[in-house]
């Protein structure tokens, strides 16, 4: 797979079972201005889109959900493990897959009819969200994380980073005085700087060197479970079940 793009035209891949939907689909994407898009290629089922993403690197996969064999929220967890995943905007008649298609950390939802305003609105997160990642990469090797805001940006040490959660469209980045917004994915973030971040739920990081303990914790959606405190902050965050082992076994070695 090529390598991913630099500033210029966000790279498009547009999957829908329906050939009329591509079309308006693309008629859309050629009228936008912020930020243009370029269209690299579509696909009507998940299986033609993994064969196009194979050899042609796109930013972004505008995705249906319901389409013959495997349907657009399957698609999207596999192009979440691929080395450089694109970004998911799903695009649906269907507002009730919302909450599982943002666990999937897709960028944006967006509900059929398409009108080009709110098609551009998702677009503009990408483009966001390409310059967030193109400047990590130089950064992770000096600890920082990059807060991209109304044109601003502000570098923040990993080292001050108590924790991180996923919470629908964005990032909350914690430390001891302040809560940020962050642009990205905890799946990248995991991968550049597992080396700090212990993941303790699939929507959340926390700092190694700060867990202190585990908790039993009574949560509304989960029910009783477990929770780690953590040195810095009074809020306590959930552990999943998948997570637990991997948080019994930090606070060991930390004696």
């Amino acid at each position: 797979m090529t390598q991913p793009a630099g500033p210029g035209p966000l790279r498009a891949v547009i999957v829908d079972d329906e050939l009329l939907a591509r079309s308006r689909m693309r008629v859309l994407l050629e009228q936008c201005v912020l930020p243009p898009v370029r269209v690299v290629g579509e696909a009507a089922t998940a299986a033609k889109a993994l064969e196009l993403l194979a050899c042609e690197a796109a930013d972004v996969v505008l995705l249906d959900i319901h389409m013959p064999g495997s349907d657009g929220l399957a698609l999207a967890q596999r192009l979440s493990a691929m080395p450089e995943a694109p970004c998911v905007v799903f695009v649906t008649a269907h507002a009730e897959h919302a909450l599982q298609a943002f666990d999937l950390e897709a960028i944006d939802y967006v509900t059929k009819p398409v009108r080009l305003s709110r098609l551009s609105l998702a677009l503009q997160k990408v483009a966001r969200r390409r310059l967030t990642t193109a400047a990590l990469q130089p950064e992770a090797a000096a600890g920082f994380l990059t807060i991209q805001d109304r044109g601003r940006a502000e570098r923040v040490p990993v080292a001050e980073v108590v924790y991180l959660k996923a919470e629908l469209k964005y990032i909350t980045l914690r430390t001891a005085q302040r809560s940020l917004i962050l642009d990205g994915s905890l799946s990248e973030l995991e991968e550049r700087h597992g080396a700090h971040f212990l993941r303790i739920h699939r929507n959340a990081l926390v700092a190694r060197r700060l867990v202190r303990a585990l908790e039993k914790h009574f949560d509304e959606e989960e029910g009783e479970g477990w929770a780690v405190r953590l040195h810095g902050v009074d809020e306590v965050l959930a552990v999943s079940r998948r997570q637990l082992a991997a948080v019994r076994e930090l606070l060991n070695t930390q004696g």
